[in-house]
């Protein structure tokens, strides 16, 4: 491999600038953003849940402006550091090829074309101050340590890189260092933000993974960055199964899923469904023979699709609700162990990494894609032509008669 080229040298005075103000704010790190203020959703639906105090809240009334909503290009900057301790092995440019441009591709699938993610791939090392192990780089991280690394960093490459520019920073850890642990790689957010080039530096994004990383890695670490939630399950050991929730749907539980496009519900709440494409379904008022057609969620955007359903929503409660979606082979979904109706129950109260979306599984006495899937017995959770599931904690029953040539389900909604 080519031999990584050496940082510049960098302006003394700006390092200490940035050392100063960071050590006065003294960067808390914390798991969460202090609340910023709402954004109200125009016209919000009566299924459209509440955003709640809850981490990462599943409630999409309102729009927390302390995060970035992805409904334009949002520009990211991705550094590259080293430590005096190890001399990189890898091409910046090369570990850069692991993750753009297929996380760009990935939220253009996902976001049918309403979001682009913009890269600035920084090629040339920047030197840390301290050695690898000196920031216990590790899942569980020490907050003064974490804190220490990333006042490092910015103070490190303050003098290569503009921070005002960009909405989104990813930083890039030689993943050959000693220090360096590949299961640390995560969004940190900070209660007190360190200040750079006059911008205020709230979350970024550290990653630690070795080459080739883990599969759509950074595509889920950036959902957090828009204020999605963890889906998966952590048990309380450490030992057993992290996918009990959601399975291989939706990257926000497992970006090794074979069925990683986002939820029909993230997609709404991020604005990339809207009008027509969510339909609410009442219980009381729903005449008895009422059917609806969705369309593939995953399916590209094609014209007079504006006005046809990809979500149906059964409010259940004042923080529940069922979410109804058609999922099939095509875009980020085309590995998808099964294609059919999913149904989903959300809760806007519940954080994030504690279940707040819950797949029911339309086949519950089986399994499917052994050796493929990260959970088999949600693989073939979809419902298929002819199916039915009875959701019997909110006396909610979801009919399936049929599809179209063209993918659309044929679906019906009622009382169980």
């Amino acid at each position: 491999m080519p031999r990584a080229q050496q940082p510049p040298e960098v302006d003394r005075h700006v390092l200490r600038r940035v050392a100063a103000v960071a050590t006065s704010l003294s960067a808390v790190i914390a798991t969460s953003v202090i609340t910023g203020p709402a954004t109200a959703s125009e016209g919000s639906p009566p299924c459209a849940l509440a955003r709640t105090d809850a981490h990462h809240s599943e409630g999409l009334d309102t729009w927390n402006r302390a995060y970035p909503k992805p409904l334009r290009t949002l520009d990211a900057v991705m550094v590259f550091l080293s430590f005096p301790d190890s001399e990189p092995v890898a091409d910046p440019g090369e570990l850069a090829a692991d993750y753009f441009p297929s996380t760009s591709r990935f939220f253009e699938r996902a976001s049918y074309g309403r979001f682009a993610l913009r890269p600035d791939i920084q090629r040339r090392w920047v030197r840390m101050p301290q050695v690898s192990g000196s920031y216990g780089i590790r899942r569980d991280w020490d907050a003064a340590r974490r804190g220490a690394y990333l006042r490092d960093a910015v103070a490190a490459a303050d003098g290569v890189v503009d921070f005002s520019r960009y909405d989104v920073v990813y930083l890039v850890a030689d993943p050959d260092a000693p220090g360096v642990d590949s299961d640390a790689t995560k969004v940190v957010n900070l209660d007190r933000p360190l200040r750079a080039d006059d911008a205020d530096l709230s979350r970024f994004v550290t990653v630690f993974e070795q080459s080739p990383p883990d599969r759509n890695v950074l595509a889920h670490e950036t959902g957090h960055v828009f204020d999605l939630p963890d889906l998966y399950h952590r048990p309380r050991d450490g030992k057993g199964d992290w996918d009990t929730y959601v399975g291989d749907w939706d990257l926000m539980g497992s970006q090794f899923g074979l069925a990683p496009d986002p939820f029909g519900w993230h997609k709404w709440k991020l604005g990339w469904l809207r009008g027509r494409q969510v339909t609410c379904v009442s219980l009381t008022s729903e005449p008895r023979d009422a059917v609806h057609t969705l369309r593939p969620l995953a399916a590209p955007m094609e014209p007079g699709d504006e006005r046809r359903s990809r979500l149906l929503v059964v409010r259940t409660g004042p923080r529940s609700a069922l979410a109804v979606e058609a999922r099939g082979a095509v875009g980020n979904d085309r590995d998808v162990c099964a294609e059919g109706v999913l149904v989903y129950r959300v809760r806007s109260e519940t954080a994030s990494g504690s279940g707040p979306v819950e797949v029911l599984d339309g086949h519950p006495g089986t399994e499917a894609c052994w050796g493929t899937s990260v959970f088999p017995q949600l693989a073939d959770a979809p419902l298929g032509e002819g199916e039915s599931l009875d959701v019997a904690e909110d006396g909610v029953r979801v009919q399936v008669y049929g599809r179209s040539s063209a993918g659309d389900w044929t679906v019906k909604i009622g009382r169980s």
